[in-house]
């Protein structure tokens, strides 16, 4: 009976403590990219990517068909920094779910799109990382987007 107590007791303290040291670098990494992103810092964005990261846009075209979209780092860092100033973009994650296995991590982040504080889309995104050694590094990340459905606020 104590050894079960003790059990039960380990597993709540476990639970309250919330997320591990590892995951709350991995949800660090991928704050790090939303604040480049907001502020359109190419360097602070690419300081969380791998070289070898894979970006691609699962979306729907005219005719409401499916389609998966490759998008390059070197070509979404520049579309970034070509926004003009007066462009207010913000991207509201909604919650974070994070599994790891070792040096591996996948997140999954519901967000919101606000352009100059207006609900432009909303969707999912999916993000895989690698741990080098040192740090997290986002090695693939592949997001959902749609314009119906959303949540109107938080």
């Amino acid at each position: 009976m104590k050894t079960q107590l003790f059990a039960l007791l380990l597993l709540v303290l476990c639970h309250v403590q919330g997320q591990s040291p590892s995951e709350e670098a991995i949800k660090s990494t991928i704050e790090d990219f939303f604040e480049g992103f907001h502020k359109r810092d190419t360097s602070q964005m690419r300081s969380v990517l791998s070289e070898h990261l894979t970006m691609q846009r699962i979306g729907k075209d005219a005719d409401g068909i499916p389609y998966l979209k490759d998008e390059s780092i070197d070509d979404f860092l520049t579309s970034m920094a070509s926004l003009p100033d007066t462009l207010k973009i913000e991207e509201r994650l909604h919650s974070f779910t994070i599994l790891t296995d070792g040096a591996m991590a996948e997140a999954w982040t519901p967000y919101s799109l606000y352009v100059q504080g207006t609900l432009h889309h909303c969707g999912v995104n999916s993000f895989q990382l690698f741990h080098d050694g040192n740090s997290w590094k986002i090695i693939y990340l592949v997001d959902t987007r749609q314009v119906t459905g959303c949540p109107e606020s938080e």
